[in-house]
């Protein structure tokens, strides 16, 4: 799987490709579908969301740039995969989850793979961000949303990044958000993608 995501040019780093080496994703999908585990695809997990593709985790990723002194939050932590590769990269992630049987799962997935000292899940809205921890030098959304969440753009630290899909239900473009350390932000697109949808005060109405 790695190897086909340095070919395909979505893995450039060494810290990242040594992340994604490191975490086994079939700890992260129903065991049902544990073959399809290293392939590039979206797999199902519980409340109809999905695990995300290598090839976005991968770009993701990169994108971030994170570094050993981050402090990063997630927004969505789904099964815990993102989170757990995100964990290698940075001091501590918090992952938000809104959905209780998901964010149960994380936990779950994410000790079994011995990222759990790394990474905290906790259930609330993900579009108020978790200022509790706040400010963060990394946020990233792994839902799609309508626009970008001013709690979480609050809530990034200044030097920061915040990537997020932002669009229509049906598809999206993968937003990098940097605020500059006047506070200044501006943003660039990185790639036309589809997430499911992001459900919450900032985001689609359930």
């Amino acid at each position: 799987m790695v190897e086909r995501l340095i070919a395909g040019g979505y893995l450039r780093s060494q810290r990242v490709i040594k992340a994604m080496l490191t975490v086994p994703r079939h700890l992260f999908v129903p065991e049902d579908l544990a073959a399809q585990a290293y392939t590039d695809e979206p797999l199902p997990i519980a409340r109809g969301q999905t695990v995300s593709a290598p090839h976005m985790v991968a770009i993701m990723c990169e994108a971030l740039e994170v570094s050993e002194e981050h402090r990063v939050l997630e927004v969505g932590a789904g099964s815990g995969y993102h989170a757990c590769v995100v964990s290698l990269l940075a001091e501590e992630v918090y992952s938000i989850e809104r959905e209780p049987e998901l964010a149960e799962l994380a936990r779950k997935n994410i000790a079994r793979a011995g990222c759990c000292g790394r990474v905290s899940v906790v259930t609330g809205d993900g579009t108020l961000g978790y200022a509790e921890k706040a400010p963060y030098h990394r946020i990233y959304v792994t839902a799609g949303a309508p626009e970008i969440p001013q709690p979480l753009l609050e809530q990034l630290a200044p030097g920061g990044r915040l990537l997020i899909p932002v669009g229509t239900r049906l598809g999206q473009r993968l937003l990098l958000v940097e605020k500059l350390e006047s506070g200044e932000v501006k943003t660039r697109k990185i790639i036309d993608c589809v997430f499911v949808p992001l459900i919450g005060r900032y985001g689609w109405k359930p």
